[in-house]
């Protein structure tokens, strides 16, 4: 046979060959996932129960009302009048959405609101409604997911992960997963909602005695870029360059005239006890840092100057660096829409070094699955070429499979390690279909009877496929926890198998057992 000839009747073994090559390159070569380290030889990401870290999972707090009939296209409008019924809850904490022509929604994601409460204020406002109920809509879920996931980022949180988990009968819940995080950062993540605002604290005469008034000056909707974090230098405390939005920049700056912190530029900021301007930078309600204005940005807003700038900016100073930082990530990453109720969540650690134990227990879980499976088809057979080419294309699954799992940077856990080993177990089982098929009925004497052979295992390959794939596909499409990561990587296994390795251990096998 020519060599053409043979590339032609062997075209399987070669796709293996490349999906094992490519496999390399996705498992080794940098450019693929957050690459190679000491720690780390290869691309894969790793979940909290290989790598150590934590995870928090928890509701959102929030009720909301169902079937709420609006008068007006006007959300804001329904989210003031609801907020003004409800005690002590801020118009920010009340949502109104429209969802449909029959009606919308109005959620409250204040800790403490019940659901009667909800109903009385959203009565009281003028606005009928059809139903309340515990939790927040998807939107806000998906608002709250897509924050964290920033703050995850921009906090240096390699490899966490933020997802919900439905399960029937129960209120959604997020799961926020964070390897190599220690249970104070996580929780001090999903606790606080992370809205900044900088406020003009001043003195204000009435009735000839002097109180003091807080208005709000900008917050991030206003921002269009956050600098990072800078160390102090020189002298000058730790800070954070803000860029303004070009529209927002005279609003703004006549803002800073009208409270006359701009007029106060250059005095010394004692606050709380202080007889002049201050500007305070607030975060979830809390002061977090005072300071002046420098003269020269006083006077550039006097004169209307800094609005008219190409690129707008404050500089906001804080007492210590790590303040800084945290007020940089909240403000890239936005408030939280809602927060996690961690009282009613559970939270859960897995050291380091438990990790790595996880991590070689796996492999030898693994190596044992494959090797305990084919010793037992060599022993059936009493065949090496029958044996070993199924021990080749196992192995050369899972590692195809460990090659996606870099190239996508899916979190591999102990999930997906159970979803490894139940790809051996449907694989070699599969190939024990043909080993048996090709076999059991007599000597193989040629090319034609060994492909008509194969076919009939193929068929039957084919149908536990299909019905594998079926069977684990609400699995992989619901969000239920960490039985996702099992199911995805199983029917990928099982794809892999059908279309690449059963053809290719066919073609060896055929390779070996016949001569003509």
């Amino acid at each position: 046979m020519s060599l053409l000839g043979a590339i032609r009747s062997n075209w399987r073994v070669g796709l293996l060959v490349v999906l094992v090559a490519l496999s390399t390159a996705f498992l080794f070569a940098p450019g693929f996932g957050s690459g190679a380290s000491a720690d780390n030889p290869t691309n894969l990401q790793y979940g909290l129960e290989l790598d150590g870290g934590t995870e928090v999972r928890a509701p959102l707090v929030g009720v909301t009302a169902e079937g709420v009939v609006f008068e007006t296209n006007d959300t804001a409008a329904v989210s003031t009048a609801v907020a003004a019924e409800l005690d002590d809850v801020p118009t920010r904490d009340v949502v109104a959405r429209v969802q449909s022509r029959d009606g919308g929604t109005v959620e409250a994601t204040t800790a403490g609101v019940s659901q009667e409460q909800l109903a009385g204020a959203v009565e009281a406002a003028g606005y009928e409604y059809d139903t309340t109920r515990e939790g927040v809509t998807e939107q806000t879920r998906s608002q709250t997911i897509q924050v964290l996931n920033s703050k995850i980022n921009e906090g240096g949180l390699s490899g966490g992960t933020v997802r919900v988990i439905d399960l029937p009968g129960q209120r959604p819940f997020v799961s926020v997963q964070v390897p190599g995080g220690d249970r104070r950062e996580v929780l001090d993540l999903v606790n606080s909602q992370g809205e900044v605002q900088v406020v003009a604290y001043q003195p204000v005469e009435e009735n000839g005695s002097r109180t003091y008034a807080n208005t709000t000056l900008f917050t991030d909707d206003e921002i269009s870029r956050v600098g990072n974090a800078r160390e102090a230098q020189g002298g000058n405390p730790p800070s954070v360059l803000l860029r303004i939005q070009g529209e927002q920049a005279e609003p703004i700056r006549q803002s800073f005239v009208d409270t006359a912190v701009a007029e106060r530029g250059g005095t010394r900021c004692t606050y709380p006890d202080t007889e002049d301007s201050c500007l305070l930078v607030v975060r979830d309600g809390q002061v977090i840092n005072s300071f002046g204005m420098q003269p020269s940005l006083a006077q550039s807003m006097l004169d209307g100057s800094w609005a008219d700038s190409p690129n707008p900016a404050i500089q906001l100073t804080l007492t210590n660096f790590d303040e800084a930082r945290q007020v940089s990530i909240d403000l890239r990453a936005g408030a939280l829409p809602a927060a996690l109720n961690v009282e009613e969540g559970t939270s859960r650690t897995t050291a380091p070094a438990q990790g790595a134990e996880f991590k070689r227990d796996s492999l030898i879980a693994g190596i044992l699955a494959v090797f305990a499976v084919s010793g037992t088809v060599f022993v059936r057979y009493g065949e090496v070429n029958v044996a070993l080419p199924m021990i080749v294309t196992a192995m050369a699954e899972v590692y195809a499979l460990l090659g996606i799992a870099a190239l996508t940077q899916y979190p591999v856990d102990l999930s997906v390690i159970g979803g490894f080993i139940a790809v051996i177990g449907t694989g070699v089982d599969d190939l024990i279909i043909i080993a048996n098929e090709v076999m059991d009925e007599g000597e193989v004497n040629s090319r034609r009877v060994f492909q008509s052979r194969f076919r009939k295992a193929f068929w039957v390959i084919g149908a536990a496929a299909a019905t594998t794939v079926i069977a684990m596909s609400p699995l992989a499409v619901l969000s239920l926890g960490d039985l996702q990561g099992f199911a995805i990587f199983t029917i990928i296994g099982v794809f892999i198998g059908v279309f690449v390795t059963r053809p290719a251990y066919g073609d060896i096998l055929r390779a070996l057992l016949t001569d003509k």
